[in-house]
């Protein structure tokens, strides 16, 4: 299973917009025109109209999008009817750069934690941008859960599975979410998910530590060759 390959740099931007159902069809279109393609639109937040009725409802969002400059952005929205106000910001790939996501229980948690943002500090400072992520759960219905969503999560490129013991839907999640091309450390814990890991790592801080190498260009770690190992 190959590395993700890193993804085409993207431009960003806040945006107030009447709140209608031709509003972001219509910003998609400009955008498009433009030479560019949406890669995150989400929705900050919602603005009521006036009561006098001066300004009628709106909506804040933040967009992200690929194969343009900023210029080309600006003027694409500001040719888009019913934006009110706009901003440049920057992408969150440029801030938060790759995520790695932890899951598991509280305690083995926060020494993959100590590990990953320890690794992760040395690699920021050499240029990177990697952010660590986590979760404490209990239950295999709840981790299966979270371990899919990371699938969907953006940025995300290494989930690491911190526990004591994981099988069952878990496992099979991991299998779903390795088929997606995101790689899974698990520390070496009882139940099946050792079988399906990438990587399985018996000391959580080693394995925040690699988890982190693994993602890091900054790094001369390949998991692909430690694929299959125990430590």
């Amino acid at each position: 299973m190959p590395r993700r390959a890193s993804l085409p740099s993207t431009v960003a931007a806040r945006l107030v917009l009447d709140d209608d159902l031709a509003a972001v069809p219509a910003l998609l279109e400009r955008v498009a025109a433009a030479g560019g393609t949406l890669r995150t639109l989400s929705t900050v937040r919602r603005l009521a109209a006036a009561d006098d009725g001066s300004s009628p409802a709106a909506v804040e969002i933040e967009i992200e999008v690929e194969g343009v400059d900023e210029e080309a952005l600006v003027r694409a929205v500001h040719a888009t009817p019913g934006v009110r106000a706009k901003r440049l910001t920057r992408s969150l790939d440029r801030i938060f750069g790759k995520r790695v996501i932890v899951i598991g229980a509280g305690a083995q948690i926060a020494q993959v934690a100590l590990g990953a943002i320890s690794e992760a500090d040395r690699h920021n400072i050499r240029g990177e941008r990697i952010s660590v992520d986590t979760i404490a759960l209990v239950g295999e219905e709840a981790i299966a859960a979270a371990v899919r969503a990371v699938g969907d999560l953006p940025r995300a490129r290494l989930l690491v599975l911190a526990g004591s013991l994981m099988g069952g839907d878990i496992t099979r999640a991991a299998a779903e979410l390795r088929a997606q091309g995101i790689p899974v450390i698990a520390l070496n814990m009882a139940g099946s998910i050792t079988s399906q890991a990438d990587l399985v790592v018996s000391d959580p801080v080693q394995a925040g530590t690699m988890a982190v190498m693994a993602v890091a260009d900054t790094a001369s770690f390949d998991l692909a060759r430690q694929r299959g190992r125990r430590y």
